[in-house]
């Protein structure tokens, strides 16, 4: 069976009774039906059974994550990058008034001059700065550990982008046009690596993930990191693995091998 038919989140998977809290429990309301988030007029994503009970209990059966693998990044290779631009209707202009939702960094070792290259997006923490400091409750995680903003919600005071220590986070500035409709930009709002929530909630993966896996590289994998028979939870049990800023205390999704 192929990493992809193995792996691959269903739409229709129970996200469990993970409660969040605050302005966060009023965008969701109904405990054990299906219900639809609305991210912007006309774009909705589904959120089956999930119950708010005004605490945690246990573990949330999915928790989707990545695991980046910086041995297998080519450094010249933008694939993900540009898969993430095109699919959100993002600039691929990095000037500083254009969004990156996912962005490509190279650090050295000082000492020797050995150089790594790999992705860095929003880290969809399970207590993620971006969600404590919001006022509004704009910036939320999904009980199967998404990280999002709701655009009606969001007053465009960029809390979110200063807290973020991984520099995950865009605000727009200006107008912008071409928009897709599954991603919703609005002026005035903080956006950022949706983890391609729609693409999942249809059983595919994220465009970045994909895009890596075309280019024959194989350095991104996705999947539940809670079901230890997924691939990504069968990888991450076989080789040493470290998460960014872990000191921070975050609790980050995504997974590198490497650094």
């Amino acid at each position: 069976m192929s990493h992809d038919e193995r792996d691959r989140p269903l739409a229709d998977e129970v996200y469990g009774d993970e409660a969040p809290d605050g302005a966060r429990r009023r965008l969701l309301k109904m405990a054990g039906a299906a219900v639809a988030l609305t991210l912007a007029p006309g774009v909705t994503v589904l959120a089956r059974d999930l119950v708010f009970k005004g605490g945690r209990k246990g573990r949330s059966p999915v928790r989707y994550g990545l695991l980046i693998d910086a041995n297998a990044c080519q450094s010249g290779c933008d694939a993900c990058v540009r898969a993430c631009q095109d699919y959100n209707g993002l600039s691929h202009d990095p000037g500083p008034d254009n969004a990156q939702w996912i962005r490509k960094v190279t650090i050295t070792d000082p000492g020797t001059g050995f150089t790594r290259s790999f992705p860095v997006m929003c880290q969809h923490c399970e207590n993620g700065a971006c969600v404590d400091v919001c006022p509004t409750g704009a910036s939320f995680r999904r009980p199967d550990g998404i990280v999002l903003v709701d655009k009606h919600r969001c007053i465009g005071c960029r809390y979110c982008l200063m807290a973020c220590p991984y520099k995950a986070r865009s605000f727009v500035g200006r107008n912008v046009t071409d928009q897709r409709p599954w991603a919703p930009r609005g002026k005035g709002t903080a956006e950022g690596c949706t983890m391609c929530v729609e693409r999942v909630e249809a059983g595919k993966l994220p465009a970045c993930v994909a895009a890596c896996q075309r280019a024959g590289h194989k350095a991104m994998m996705f999947g539940n990191l809670h079901d230890p028979k997924s691939a990504i939870a069968v990888r991450l049990s076989e080789v040493a693995t470290t998460t960014i800023r872990a000191d921070l205390g975050m609790g980050p999704g995504v997974h590198y091998r490497g650094i």
